[in-house]
């Protein structure tokens, strides 16, 4: 097992790699605020952080991640181009049963540039191809944008619409939710019996919780409101199930999600940029043919991709993190940017696994 001063040497030795591509060297405090990350993610982030609370600045939580602070920090300064990479701890609590340590270092390069987004997806995974090239590692790429798409383009209400795009992150949830949407799963009776009753609030025990008695009849209101809503087409519910489960070649997923796309001509924009991201992909030497894409993929990373996602994983060892992952994340830059926006994608790679496979391949 490589040592802690030999994960840091690998460290150095990625970040200057990522230096020598343009990335200027940028670090982040490691406690930060829990506010921010809490408004993004709300409470599920508490399962996956480590929090603490001071008493002059509140609720802190360890670093779970660099991108939401990089893209902070360069918001702060104005939306202009950049490309910046860092090194450092992050802290991630795992669940009971896990092997994998809740503290690792991470070692990243992230691009803001608006003049040519399929360019910059390109650029960043062609560098991390590169860089991961003598590891012989499996790649995988996906697109939320064309998930993002599909939910869009469904003809039901905007309220539905948002809480399958709130849950696109949890499949379970979400695919929970889709059946009931498309009537294929009944209302539970315990909803059923609250909505029926002209009056739910009036038998109702003091509030102890932190909702006002205006939140929550506000809740009641829009459920019954989606209880008169019809059931979402179960043509549309099929074809957005097949969207998930598609799994090729790029050139392949792209023929098929452009059929798709007949169907539901919402998708178009969004393969549209898939085609022209491919196009800039191979344009880097990249062999498009046999690249993997998983529509389904970065379902379970962090929430904020809203578009290309890629990762790099050891073949042989299915027991192994991700090596590597990355991904767009233009919707960030906007909530975070204080009026502002730029398109903005990057990666991380773990330092500790790229040594850990160097020396098995020795």
């Amino acid at each position: 097992m490589a040592s802690k001063a030999e994960i840091r040497a690998e460290a150095a030795r990625l970040q200057a790699v990522f230096e020598a591509a343009g990335g200027v060297a940028v670090d982040a405090d490691i406690l930060q605020p829990a506010s921010t990350l809490l408004d993004l993610y709300g409470e599920d982030i508490r399962a996956r952080a480590f929090v603490t609370h001071d008493p002059l600045a509140g609720e802190q939580m360890l670093r779970p991640d660099f991108t939401v602070p990089v893209v902070q920090m360069h918001m702060a300064d104005g939306a202009e181009p950049a490309r910046y990479t860092y090194s450092g701890e992050v802290f991630r609590r795992q669940e009971e049963a896990s092997e994998r340590p809740s503290e690792y270092l991470q070692v990243g390069y992230e691009v803001f540039d608006r003049a040519d987004v399929a360019r910059s997806d390109a650029e960043v995974f062609t560098l991390f191809n590169e860089v991961l090239a003598p590891l012989n590692l499996r790649a995988a790429t996906g697109d939320i944008g064309i998930l993002i798409a599909a939910v869009q383009a469904l003809s039901t209400s905007e309220r539905r619409k948002a809480a399958l795009l709130r849950h696109l992150w949890r499949p379970g949830r979400f695919r929970a939710l889709l059946e009931r949407f498309g009537g294929m799963s009944p209302v539970p009776e315990t909803r059923t019996k609250l909505l029926q009753d002209a009056d739910p609030l009036a038998r109702a025990k003091p509030l102890i919780g932190l909702r006002s008695v205006d939140d929550i009849s506000e809740r009641i209101e829009a459920l019954r409101a989606d209880a008169k809503e019809p059931a979402i087409d179960a043509g549309q519910v099929a074809l957005l199930e097949e969207i998930l489960s598609l799994r090729a070649n790029a050139p392949d997923a792209l023929n098929t999600l452009n059929g798709m796309s007949q169907r539901m001509p919402g998708l178009s924009g969004a393969v549209e940029r898939l085609a022209t991201r491919l196009d800039a992909l191979a344009g880097n030497g990249i062999d498009i043919a046999s690249l993997p894409f998983e529509a389904s993929y970065g379902r379970t990373s962090m929430e904020y991709y809203d578009g290309f996602v890629f990762g790099f994983y050891a073949g042989n060892r299915p027991d192994l993190p991700p090596v590597a992952t990355g991904g767009r994340y233009d919707a960030l830059t906007k909530m975070l940017g204080q009026g502002g926006s730029i398109p903005a994608v990057g990666g991380v790679i773990r330092p500790g696994l790229t040594l850990q496979l160097a020396q098995v391949r020795q």
